[in-house]
């Protein structure tokens, strides 16, 4: 029996050394492979930081934070993906949370806005675990609120965001936070719409179109369909792009000034950033006759009064809009071969007057939208109701989507979410950054 014992040890052993060489190996193995997101880009000090995966199974875990401070908030999307080896990222969650007001808000007063990052930066840490937290990219990039503030305003405000950033346990680049410019912000809306939709690396036919109305700007962005669109498009509205090892080819133009709160101030005759004068008001044909108010955009307030039209509120307005619009955007025919999805303030008027459901969207035609301003507008002649801009917002939307190209006809998605994802220009914002953190390590 004594005999026994020894092999019997001596062969417990050898499995135990053989299962221990095993696990060092695929642990080498596997920290030796870079995720295809999270990757270069990176400071030397923290690029060996970066070749570290997390794996669940045979997928890379790995998440991607995305400030979208844009004029009237800064949210907060925290996305959490999945990967296999040379596939396309799967999204598997997102957190979402908005604080108002907008980082323009604080332009007098940049520590102020300290507050609101470092409360969002809060959820995020909540929601990326620990052991994650130096590889997942951290990102701040502003829209039509930080473009329409002087120069230097706006870089104080970014550079108070980036100090934040820093000092957070997050990973972040010299690129961190930036002012987007109007068309990345219509590419990534398009790439957001277009993943949520499952076209993305689809044949051309199936890609939709994206439209997003903001408070400074607005956006129109899709992928055309004949090379005659892409020819005889006008300079700066067509845009290239590389992601996933693939080439896209976009028509793609941001109207800096469009966007709705930007466009009530015009119709209403203000100017961006200048106050008016004491006891000067601005009267307007798209407001209820003799209603008055004190409106606030962009931290300056304004006095607003309606006046009494010559015609009908809803003529009077349309009048005052297109002469707003005149020459301003640029209408092109290869829009009424494609599906689009409309966002922001598409959908939130919409929603207002039960075009769509509130909480699940829906679909509608330019003529919904312009039928919808003629009667409000009508029943704005008596009263100014709840909204007193509604007339103006919709007859805005109305003529826009007109002087875009789109047929009274055409067909509009409106959604919030898609899979309980929003539709907004973050998700494809974070694609396409971790895609070029990827390009940079090879």
């Amino acid at each position: 029996m004594e005999a026994m014992k020894i092999p019997k040890l001596f062969y417990g052993l050898g499995i135990f050394a053989c299962v221990a060489i095993y696990v060092v190996y695929i642990k080498w193995h596997v920290d030796s492979k870079p995720i295809s997101a999270i990757t270069e880009g990176a400071t030397e000090s923290r690029r060996d930081e970066l070749d570290h995966p997390t794996l669940t199974t045979d997928h890379a875990v790995f998440y991607g934070i995305m400030f979208d401070a844009g004029s009237t908030g800064t949210r907060i999307h925290i996305f959490k993906f999945t990967q296999k080896s040379k596939e396309t990222p799967k999204l598997t969650h997102e957190t979402f949370k908005a604080l108002k007001p907008g980082l323009s808000a604080y332009a007098d007063d940049v520590d102020k806005s300290a507050q609101g990052i470092q409360e969002l930066l809060e959820v995020a840490k909540d929601e990326v675990p620990m052991e994650l937290w130096k590889f997942t990219p951290l990102v701040l990039k502003a829209t039509a609120g930080l473009r329409l503030l002087p120069g230097d305003k706006a870089q104080k405000l970014l550079d108070k965001v980036k100090e934040i950033f820093q000092a957070s346990p997050f990973f972040v680049r010299d690129d961190c936070v930036s002012i987007m410019n109007g068309t990345d912000e219509g590419i990534s809306a398009w790439i957001t719409i277009n993943f949520l939709t499952g076209s993305l690396n689809a044949s051309r036919k199936r890609s939709v179109g994206m439209l997003d109305l903001g408070g400074g700007s607005t956006q129109m962005t899709f992928l055309p369909i004949t090379e005659i669109s892409l020819q005889t498009s006008p300079a700066g509205h067509i845009t290239s792009f590389q992601m996933f090892n693939n080439t896209y080819k976009l028509y793609s133009y941001s109207y800096l000034g469009l966007g709705l709160m930007s466009a009530r101030l015009a119709i209403l005759g203000g100017i961006e950033g200048q106050a008016l004068k004491e006891g000067e008001e601005l009267i307007s044909p798209c407001l209820s006759p003799g209603f008055q108010c004190e409106w606030e955009h962009a931290e300056i307030v304004y006095r607003i009064k309606g006046q009494k039209a010559g015609e009908h509120l809803y003529e009077s307005c349309a009048n005052k809009v297109a002469k707003l619009l005149y020459k301003k955007v640029h209408k092109t025919e290869a829009v009424k071969d494609l599906d689009f999805y409309a966002f922001s303030y598409y959908y939130d008027c919409a929603a207002e007057v039960g075009l769509i459901d509130k909480g699940k969207g829906g679909s509608l035609t330019v003529s919904d939208f312009e039928i919808a301003a003629k009667y409000v507008c009508k029943t704005m002649e008596v009263k100014p109701g709840d909204n007193p801009f509604l007339c103006m917002d919709l007859t805005y939307i109305s003529l826009l989507l007109q002087e875009l190209g789109f047929p009274k006809s055409q067909v509009f998605q409106l959604a919030r979410k898609i899979d309980n994802v929003e539709t907004s220009w973050a998700l494809g914002a974070t694609f396409h950054y971790l895609d070029s953190l990827h390009r940079l390590q090879y």
